[in-house]
């Protein structure tokens, strides 16, 4: 696919829009199109399939809302316009801005998403709908349950595409576009371009126009970059460690999954450090009234996924951490950390690799073009003694400011009644550090950066299947773990099934909830698979209920 790159802005009266949707412009406060909008207008208008390369607070929602509201017909009862989005958060912000760009033109929009009652859903479509708005998974339920007729669907807009296919949503788009009518617009939005995204455009777009913004262009020199190398497991330890020596005006870390996001940020609050999460699983007012406390300084420390911070525009942020590096495109990389070093400003951009990430940082550097700096964590010594440094400057800024009178009236008082000046300071700093009491320096455990291999040859453990020996049958294999750390899972499928060491990763990481990087070696046989899984995430892969592998359902049990 060839990308046109839009540069230039456009009144929005050039753009023959109805005199209602631009009535509804107009009392919006916006004059001007964004790029995305001037570039994929036109085409939608034409009639043209679209493929739109833009990241959320580029204005993409209304550069496909606005088509959709000229050429819609009210008063039917089918929907004519389907929009699919990866969470019920994006869901909502897209169905409010379809109702406010819409409000003078009496279309009828429903959001439709998990977590809430089926009843009003089905009672709306019953009435009459013109646009829906939803998640798959939700969508599926009601097209399950008869409720959702697709069949009038003349526009299809799959939005942030890339993000749904990460959540392991493929299935349920497919079948919802199977429900659609064979002629019809679709278009597709993606944040990233990963392979996956160009055979799905290529299956389904039919001679897409393709229009991209130009991506972010992040100020290097304002930003310093850097990383550590610490274990998986170890990784909120170092979190808190870095947190006591960088000067953090207020943070934003990323995180893989939504909850990691809230288990993250109840630990970083119980280690004396409050912060608290955004994800999907958060309702739209609550996460303005955590925002809002993030703006005005009320809390410092934000968790989010790249999901959840999708649209988040704060300025102010002195750091960005990259508690998991992003699992596939280096530009995620780049739009998270050019959230620091803003407006003239200088950023700090921390990542924390584990050694298996090493090639994926290698990626990151290569795309912008930008060498990290490793340094390392600081040792409980070095932190120990910025706690002092902060102490003594605490007291001389205060000695300074000559603020003290009530307080040197009590000195007076303790010195009167024969206690030593040097005593009263000596208790007077002890109690001023009651609080270190509550932050305990976490313990590191030492990164092993030799890769792990088998104890012949050189393939890596990692992805790697082994196969029967040729000679005299197959051989016994051990049913424990080589690796340390690590424990073997027997999986219910195996080759004969088809299965492949990526679909393995795949299918564990997105049911149990956990990074694909942590699994480790991956043993196929006929009949069933072994795999190690890291012990700490042993309990929650196998607490799991339901596994599936393309719709073949199976079991994990511990291989010994």
């Amino acid at each position: 696919m060839k990308l046109q790159r839009i540069l230039m802005t456009t009144e929005f009266s050039s753009l023959d829009l109805r005199p209602e949707l631009l009535q509804a412009v107009s009392a919006l406060g916006y004059t001007e199109a964004t790029p995305i909008q001037a570039g994929i207008i036109p085409h939608m208008l034409n009639g043209a399939d679209v493929f739109g390369q833009a990241q959320t607070g580029t204005g993409k929602t209304a550069a496909f809302a606005l088509p959709i509201l000229q050429n819609i017909q009210t008063g039917g009862r089918l929907p004519q316009a389907l929009v699919l989005a990866p969470t019920r958060e994006l869901a909502l912000q897209v169905a409010e801005a379809f109702s406010a760009l819409g409000k003078f033109c009496q279309v009828r929009v429903l959001a439709v998403y998990g977590g809430s009652p089926y009843v009003p859903q089905i009672k709306a479509l019953k009435q009459g709908v013109d646009v829906v708005v939803g998640t798959p998974g939700r969508l599926i339920d009601l097209l399950e349950r008869k409720s959702l007729d697709l069949s009038a669907v003349r526009t299809l807009v799959l939005d942030e595409a890339d993000e749904m296919l990460s959540m392991g949503f493929i299935d349920e788009i497919e079948k919802l576009i199977a429900a659609t009518p064979g002629e019809r617009q679709t278009t597709l939005f993606s944040a990233t371009l990963p392979s996956a995204i160009r055979r799905l455009a290529e299956r389904y777009l039919r001679d897409p126009q393709t229009v991209a913004i130009e991506r972010e262009q992040v100020t290097v020199a304002a930003i310093e970059q850097r990383y550590y190398l610490v274990n998986e497991a170890d990784k909120t330890a170092a979190l808190t460690r870095l947190f006591e020596v960088e000067q953090i005006g207020s943070a934003l870390i990323f995180v893989r999954t939504r909850a990691g996001t809230g288990e993250l940020a109840v630990e970083l609050t119980r280690r004396g450090f409050p912060s608290e999460a955004i994800n999907g699983d958060l309702a739209q007012e609550a996460r303005e009234r955590t925002l809002n406390r993030f703006r005005k300084g009320q809390i410092k420390v934000l968790v989010a996924t790249d999901v959840a911070a999708r649209g988040l525009d704060i300025e102010n942020i002195s750091h960005v951490f990259n508690y998991d590096l992003p699992d596939e495109a280096a530009e995620i990389y780049v739009h998270r950390i050019g959230r620091t070093g803003r407006a003239g400003r200088t950023g700090i951009a921390i990542s924390l690799v584990t050694p298996r990430e090493k090639r994926r940082l290698r990626e990151i550097e290569a795309f912008t073009h930008q060498k990290l700096t490793r340094l390392e964590i600081p040792s409980e010594e070095q932190i120990l003694a910025h706690r002092q440094d902060e102490l003594l400057e605490q007291v001389q800024t205060w000695l300074a400011r000559g603020r003290c009178k009530q307080e040197r009236a009590l000195v007076e008082t303790l010195v009167a009644a024969g206690t030593d000046p040097l005593d009263i300071a000596a208790a007077a700093l002890k109690l001023a550090r009651g609080g270190e009491k509550q932050r305990p320096i976490a313990k590191m455990s030492e990164v092993t950066e030799r890769p792990a291999y088998r104890e012949r040859g050189s393939a890596p453990r990692r992805f790697h299947e082994d196969g029967p020996r040729r000679s005299g049958g197959s051989r016994e294999r051990s049913r424990s773990s080589h690796e340390q750390g690590m424990v073997r899972l027997s999986m219910s499928l195996g080759r004969r099934h088809g299965i492949r060491p990526s679909d393995v990763v795949g299918a564990i990481a997105f049911h149990a909830d956990i990074p694909g990087s942590t699994i480790g070696r991956i043993s196929i046989e006929d009949g069933h698979t072994l795999v190690d899984v890291p012990e700490a995430l042993v309990g929650q892969v196998l607490s799991r209920e339901r596994y599936s592998f393309r719709r073949q359902p199976f079991t994990l049990e511990r291989a010994d």
